[in-house]
């Protein structure tokens, strides 16, 4: 029995049921993914959560207030100096003391020159900020190419295999302290301590990473077609690394802000205002009645500074893995 149905009893014809589709090599090559872009979705991840958008306003304001706030603020560390009984004032009695000051000035009260302990503030974190994002710039981007390098030839190896067991035993601090000492105490000589031998342990760090990477299947078959090292390791594996390396620097930063306060705190200060000259200067004042302030006010802002920094530079290199963009 013939089940086929008559399309012309519902008015109907095989061309407008049917239609003939021709096959475009063009459009069958054509990817309908959506577009990947890395950066975006790094930022998309970082800034999905609320915390980090809070914690980046905060290191927006400690910056601004570093750098911007003290070119208004006219910081003269001596300017009342010979002002009787004007020194360790609280900020009640720093304010009716200098009534011609604006408040804010004398919010924190004033140290032990008599100078404005917030204005104070502000200037040492400008040192101190700029020495720990120097150093972390030099540091990383000396560790980085050396630990690249490092970690793909066998005869460098050799060489800073050995370096490294020679340096890499002698304690970082007392190093540094041997250096500072020599070279007296200043903002560069402190960044030359630094970074002489601070690199040595990020490019390590490094080189072990780039072992584990170099000879992943990818890599060989790079090698098998040509590719040079150099590129090899400029196109397969330093990408596959920015994660790392944005984790390693958020603990790069605050801890060179913790050598120079604890540097500071010992006795081999700069001899311009640092967060760490503050803490050292005012250590007297940690248990004085009515002082205590100029102590705890620096110590409050160095570990603010420094838990911001690191809080920030551990979110990004969590939003900088790959995996986290699914």
């Amino acid at each position: 029995m013939d089940k086929r149905v008559d399309l012309s009893e519902f008015g109907l014809s095989d061309a407008e049921l049917f239609s003939r589709v021709d096959t475009d090599t063009l459009s069958a090559e054509k990817i309908t993914a959506p577009r990947y872009s890395y950066w975006h979705s790094v930022f998309r991840v970082f800034f999905k959560k609320k915390l980090n958008i809070v914690i980046l306003s905060l290191l927006a304001i400690i910056v601004v207030f570093a750098y911007v706030y003290p070119l208004f603020a006219n910081y003269d560390r001596f300017a009342h100096v010979l002002v009787e009984g004007g020194k360790h004032l609280s900020p009640e009695k720093a304010i009716a003391q200098h009534p011609n000051d604006s408040a804010i000035h004398w919010i924190l009260g004033s140290g032990g020159a008599g100078e404005s302990t917030f204005d104070a503030i502000w200037v040492g974190s400008r040192l101190s900020l700029s020495l720990a994002f120097i150093c972390a710039l030099i540091n990383m981007t000396i560790g980085v190419i050396v630990g690249a390098i490092w970690g793909f030839s066998k005869k460098f190896d050799m060489v800073m295999q050995e370096v490294y067991n020679i340096i890499g035993n002698v304690p970082y601090i007392l190093l540094i302290s041997v250096v500072v000492m020599i070279l007296s105490a200043s903002f560069w000589s402190l960044v030359f301590a630094l970074t002489v031998t601070g690199w040595l342990a990020i490019a390590y760090f490094i080189r072990t990473q780039v072992i584990i990477i170099r000879d992943r299947e990818y890599n060989i078959a790079s090698r098998c077609l040509g590719t040079s090292t150099f590129r090899i390791a400029l196109k397969n594996i330093m990408p596959f690394m920015v994660s790392v390396i944005v984790t390693l620097t958020a603990t790069e930063i605050p801890s060179y802000i913790s050598y120079e306060v604890f540097l500071s705190y010992i006795g081999l200060t700069m001899s311009d205002i640092s967060l760490g000259k503050l803490i050292g200067t005012a250590q007297p004042s940690m248990f004085t009645p009515g002082m205590q302030i100029e102590f705890w006010a620096p110590v409050a802002i160095t570990s603010i500074i420094t838990i911001v920094l690191y809080v920030v530079g551990q979110n990004l290199g969590d939003a900088s893995d790959p995996r986290t963009h699914m």
